[in-house]
């Protein structure tokens, strides 16, 4: 096992590497303007020490854009690697304070639609193979079909107009409500948990149709087995046959996708946050990508990469460990 995990973490560092490459050759073949508009900032600010033209030299050479791009590529390769983003145009912090800030909104949102997902999607899927054509697995697969074939910005919106709009429960957006400062501790966060009840739900709904057809399909699998059928042939109870033997081995490919969907739990949900005005990493990084913040949207890239690579060795390490037949071989 540690022969395995050692092949893949150094797989991953391979590909990191080249992905970084990749984001930096986007970066660095961007419009000159960005850079031009930034030093032209900072040079008019009250009390400025530095001209347009030393700020702009600055720059280029913090993320080596005045040289070629291999060797620009090091040199910020070698600041990133030190820790050192830079400061963020938009936000006016350093960058990394900007995803300490916004980070752990992102991730309660993620962990309470990863929960959501689960215990909806999963019992869902298995009730649905356990009646085959009948009315539960039809009327679960209508509903995942509908659920996977909805846009995020259709079901916020929904969200937004039946409970907001017409029902008044909930702000339409934001993070806090009018009375914020008046409210006692406890007040404030569940004030901020009412907040996220449409943004979870948006994601929850989105997610758990892919969840319900994967867990039917695999259990279909399972159920179809010869030693499913045995099991039956001995007067195995129904129940042990579905919670003890089939659900076991429906676990080994449910594990690695839910493995590669853990580290969406910090990467933020772009879209939703930004509908709902969610201060989460999600919403920082579009923010930033739209005024052309180049060192926080090249931290955001960074740190996406890093979390796909993280969640397919997350897939890897948890199929190797349910299957032993994929490590030995």
């Amino acid at each position: 096992m540690a022969k395995f995990t050692i092949k893949r973490v150094l797989y991953s560092a391979v590909i990191l590497f080249f992905v970084m490459f990749i984001i930096y050759i986007l970066m660095y073949n961007m419009p000159a303007g960005y850079l031009e508009t930034k030093a032209r900032e900072l040079a008019s600010r009250p009390g400025a020490t530095k001209s347009y033209k030393e700020w702009l030299t600055d720059l280029n050479a913090q993320y080596g854009m005045d040289k070629g791009i291999v060797q620009g590529y090091f040199v910020w390769l070698k600041s990133a690697l030190a820790g050192k983003w830079g400061d963020s145009w938009s936000w006016t912090i350093p960058v990394t304070q900007e995803f300490h800030n916004t980070i752990w909104y992102s991730f309660a949102l993620g962990l309470i639609s990863f929960i959501l997902e689960i215990l909806i999607a999963i019992p869902l899927g298995i009730t649905a193979a356990r009646h085959q054509y009948g009315f539960r697995d039809y009327f679960t697969t209508v509903v995942s079909m509908i659920c996977i074939s909805m846009p995020t910005f259709f079901v916020a919106t929904l969200l937004k107009y039946i409970f907001s709009v017409k029902l008044g429960w909930f702000d339409l957006t934001g993070m806090q409500g009018r009375n914020y400062g008046n409210l006692s501790d406890f007040g404030k966060f569940l004030d901020i948990a009412k907040h996220f009840v449409l943004p979870a739900a948006t994601i929850t709904i989105i997610s758990i149709g892919g969840l319900m057809r994967y867990t039917r399909t695999n259990m279909l699998e399972v159920l179809n087995a010869d030693y499913i059928r045995t099991a039956r042939a001995k007067g195995v109870p129904e129940k042990k046959v579905i919670n003890y033997h089939a659900f076991r081995n429906t676990l080994i490919p449910l594990v690695t996708t839910l493995g590669g969907s853990l580290p969406g739990l910090f990467s933020g949900a772009l879209i939703t946050e930004t509908l709902f005005s969610l201060r989460g990493i999600g919403y920082a990084s579009y923010n930033s990508m739209t005024a052309g913040d180049i060192p926080f949207t090249m931290f955001y890239l960074a740190f996406i990469s890093i979390l796909t690579l993280l969640g397919n060795l997350i897939s890897d390490l948890l199929y190797a460990v349910v299957d032993p037949r994929v490590r030995l071989s």
